[in-house]
C-alpha cells in the first residue's frame, strides 16, 4: 500500500493525464524537454517497459545516463539484452559524458564470440574505460588542468539470458521491486552497494587498504570525507587521488594533499552482483543519490507499483523534489522556479531510469527485440 505521506504524490496517477503533467506518449525516440527537465515517459527494450527522466540542478548537467537495447557484442551472435548505466559526475560533466560514450562499447568489444556478459567481462569493462579517460588527462593537463578534479560514479545494469548483473562504482542505486505472494506487497529490495565514507564499513575498508595513512578519512563540517575532499571511495575519473602526478600545479589548491601518495587513493573497480530474475521481480529503478536524499527504498517502489507505467520515472523525481522543497519549507511550485545553478543549493541532479520486467520476455532468451539506444537528458545539454 502506499504510505499516507505519498498519497498527495501517487493521487494523479488515477486522474486522466493533462498536458504538462502526463503528456508523452513516449513517442519522441530522444525524450522530451521542459526547461530543466528532460523525459521519455515509456519505451521499449528487449526484457519489458522503461520510463526515464532526469532533473538538472547544477550549472551544467552532470548527470549522464544511457538505455541500450539489443546486441551487447560486437558479433552477430553474441548476447542480446539490455544495459542501463547512470553516471552521476562531480566536478564537471566530462567524465560522466565519457563513460556514456565509451563504457557500453568497451564491454561490447570485451565479449566473445559466442560468449554471454560476465562479471570478469563488467570489471575489465570499467577499468579499460577508466584507463581511456586517465589518458584523456594526461593529454590535457597542461591546457585543462581542471579534467584531473573531474570524476563520475557509475552505476551499471545488465539484463542478458535471464539474469540480471549489477555492477556500482559509487553512491548510485539500484532497487527492485518484488512481489510477495504471502502479504500480496511489492517489497523493495536493494541490489547495489554504496561506496560513500558516512558509511562505517566504507571507513573501515578504506582504513584497511590505507593502514598508514590515519588521515584516509576525515570528519569534516559533520560530513566524513576521503582525504577530506570527497565523500565516494569508488569512481571513475577523479586522476588527481588516483596518480600523484596529477595532484600538484597548476591544480587548483583545494585539491592539492600536502604529501604524494604511493597508490590509488580512491578505487575503480565495481562492486558486482549476479543473480537470476524470477517471475516475483516486477521492476528496476536505477537512480543517481540525487533522488534517494529524498525518497526511501520503499517509498520509490510503491510510487512505481501504484502508476500507470507512461511517466512513472518523472512521478519519482516530481516526488524528490516534493522532499527538496520541504526540508526547505517552501513550496513545491516556488522550487520549480529556482534556476539552474542556484537550484543546486536545493537538490541536486536527479536521473532516473524505471526498467519493468516483464517474465515471460526475459525467460525466453531473446535472439531478436526491439533495438534501441538512448541517452537521458539529451537537449537539456546544451542549454546556456
Amino acid at each position: 500500500m502506499v504510505s499516507e505521506t505519498l498519497m498527495k504524490i501517487v493521487s494523479p496517477c488515477w486522474k486522466p493525464s493533462v498536458e504538462g503533467e502526463n503528456s508523452s506518449r513516449g513517442g519522441d525516440a530522444s525524450g522530451r524537454v521542459d526547461g530543466l527537465l528532460w523525459y521519455k515517459d515509456s519505451g521499449r527494450h528487449i526484457n519489458g517497459e522503461f520510463s526515464m527522466a532526469v532533473i538538472q540542478a547544477n550549472n551544467l548537467l552532470e548527470d549522464r545516463s544511457q538505455l541500450e537495447s539489443g546486441p551487447l557484442s560486437s558479433f552477430e551472435s553474441g548476447p542480446i539484452g539490455t544495459f542501463v548505466g547512470i553516471y552521476d559526475g562531480h566536478g564537471g560533466p566530462e567524465a560522466a559524458e565519457f563513460i556514456s560514450d565509451r563504457l557500453f562499447n568497451n564491454m561490447k568489444k570485451f565479449i566473445p564470440e559466442n560468449r554471454g556478459v560476465s562479471a570478469e567481462i563488467i570489471n575489465k569493462a570499467f577499468l579499460e574505460t577508466e584507463e581511456e579517460f586517465l589518458s584523456l588527462v594526461k593529454k590535457q593537463w597542461l591546457s585543462k588542468p581542471q579534467i584531473a578534479s573531474v570524476g563520475s560514479c557509475c552505476l551499471v545494469g545488465i539484463i542478458c539470458c535471464g539474469l540480471l548483473y549489477i555492477a556500482n562504482a559509487g553512491d548510485s542505486r539500484v532497487v527492485l521491486g518484488r512481489f510477495e505472494k504471502t502479504h500480496k506487497e511489492v517489497k523493495a529490495i536493494q541490489l547495489s552497494s554504496e561506496h560513500n565514507a558516512s558509511i562505517e564499513s566504507v571507513r573501515e575498508e578504506l582504513h584497511s587498504l590505507h593502514p598508514g595513512d590515519p588521515q584516509i578519512v576525515v570528519l569534516k563540517h559533520k560530513v566524513w570525507r576521503v582525504k577530506g575532499v570527497i565523500q565516494v571511495s569508488r569512481s571513475l575519473g577523479d586522476a588527481y587521488l588516483k596518480k600523484t602526478e596529477f595532484n600538484r600545479e597548476p591544480l587548483l589548491p583545494k585539491f592539492r594533499l600536502p604529501e604524494p601518495f604511493h597508490k590509488p587513493i580512491l578505487k575503480a573497480e565495481p562492486a558486482i552482483v549476479v543473480q537470476k530474475l524470477y517471475p516475483e521481480d516486477q521492476f528496476l529503478i536505477f537512480a543517481s543519490d540525487g533522488l534517494w536524499e529524498y525518497i526511501s527504498n520503499q517509498e520509490a517502489v510503491d510510487i512505481v507499483h501504484s502508476c500507470p507505467r507512461n511517466g512513472v520515472a518523472r512521478k519519482l523525481v516530481k516526488a524528490a523534489l516534493h522532499g527538496a522543497a520541504k526540508k526547505r519549507e517552501m513550496r513545491y511550485t516556488d522550487l520549480k522556479k529556482i534556476d539552474r545553478g542556484v537550484r543546486r543549493h536545493f537538490h541536486d541532479d536527479i536521473t532516473v531510469v524505471v526498467l519493468f520486467l516483464d517474465s515471460h520476455l526475459i525467460s525466453r532468451s531473446p535472439s531478436y527485440g526491439p533495438m534501441l539506444s538512448i541517452r537521458g537528458g539529451s537537449g537539456i545539454l546544451a542549454r546556456s
